[in-house]
């Protein structure tokens, strides 16, 4: 049976006060403000401004290095006529392709913060007050998922456009040209960017369901850089085909000029990295769901 308190006047409150005990839980607080509070969390924490710095100095770093290696084997194939087959057989502008030289660092490392962004919070404890203040736990899920993803996004994006200006200069003395505002440059700026987000997002999925901060990176470097040597080294036609599929072999058809052969089609790339990201997102939020914290 159901019964209704009236509070005294002048108690600041009127109306009604329901003490059942069967009264709805409230629904938490809106999306926006959860968003921000991840916002704030994220970058207040000393690791992860660390770590997005790390990623900055490597990129632009790995920039710098790569110009002056293709300088040195634009140089070598002037006067060596086997250098010059070589380079040929590169095809392309192999300057364009400088300023993401450290992309496979930059997927490394930004795929490793999207897992300590969930499993931190499983052994730290702060999933329970996390959860708390977010009953329905979806939505802090997706304002973690939302700021890792733009944060890869942005910062790769810039840290690119800053490895080719530093890059600039150096292939000049060499006689090689870095157009940053060509098609090429701002496709392979976008496509990594996009390529990178993508990374972290799989690690914050890898992070959700392990739940382990080891366990989770480990299985985010097996995943992207063990896994396609090891289809490589293994004969038979089957793991020749599987590895196209693998994520970590999406980036090149996806930032290719022309199609590659024994490669899938940029949009098949584009679909497989899709279905990387989703599916381990879409059962980490199911898993989410149903374990206790």
């Amino acid at each position: 049976m159901s019964t209704s308190t009236f509070v005294q006047p002048g108690s600041g409150s009127t109306g009604p006060v329901n003490t059942s005990g069967n009264a709805r839980p409230r629904p938490g607080p809106s999306f926006f403000r959860v968003l921000n509070s991840e916002f704030i969390k994220f970058r207040t924490l000393l690791s992860t401004l660390i770590l997005l710095a790390s990623t900055a100095v490597v990129m632009v770093g790995f920039g710098a290095l790569s110009a002056w290696g293709t300088g040195q084997f634009a140089d070598a194939a002037a006067s060596d006529p086997s250098a010059a087959e070589a380079m040929a057989a590169q095809g392309g502008d192999l300057a364009v392709t400088v300023p993401t030289s450290g992309i496979a660092f930059a997927q490394l490392i930004l795929g490793s913060l999207g897992v300590l962004l969930m499993s931190s919070e499983f052994t730290t404890g702060m999933a329970r007050s996390t959860f708390a203040a977010v009953p329905k736990r979806i939505p802090a899920f997706l304002a973690k998922l939302v700021v890792v993803m733009v944060s890869a996004f942005l910062l790769t994006a810039v840290s690119t456009y800053i490895a080719g200006l530093v890059s600039v200069p150096i292939l000049d003395n060499y006689g090689l040209k870095l157009d940053l505002g060509s098609a090429q440059s701002v496709k392979l700026l976008l496509v990594n960017s996009v390529y990178v987000a993508s990374v972290a997002a799989i690690g914050m999925a890898m992070g959700t369901l392990v739940r382990n901060s080891a366990g989770g990176i480990m299985s985010l470097v097996g995943l992207f850089f063990v896994a396609p040597i090891a289809f490589q080294l293994i004969p038979g036609e089957f793991f020749e085909e599987a590895r196209k599929y693998l994520p970590g072999n999406t980036i090149n058809p996806l930032t290719a000029v022309e199609h590659v052969p024994d490669t899938l089609e940029a949009w098949q790339a584009a679909l497989v990295l899709g279905a990387w990201v989703v599916v381990p997102l879409v059962l980490a939020m199911v898993l989410l769901k149903k374990r206790d914290v």
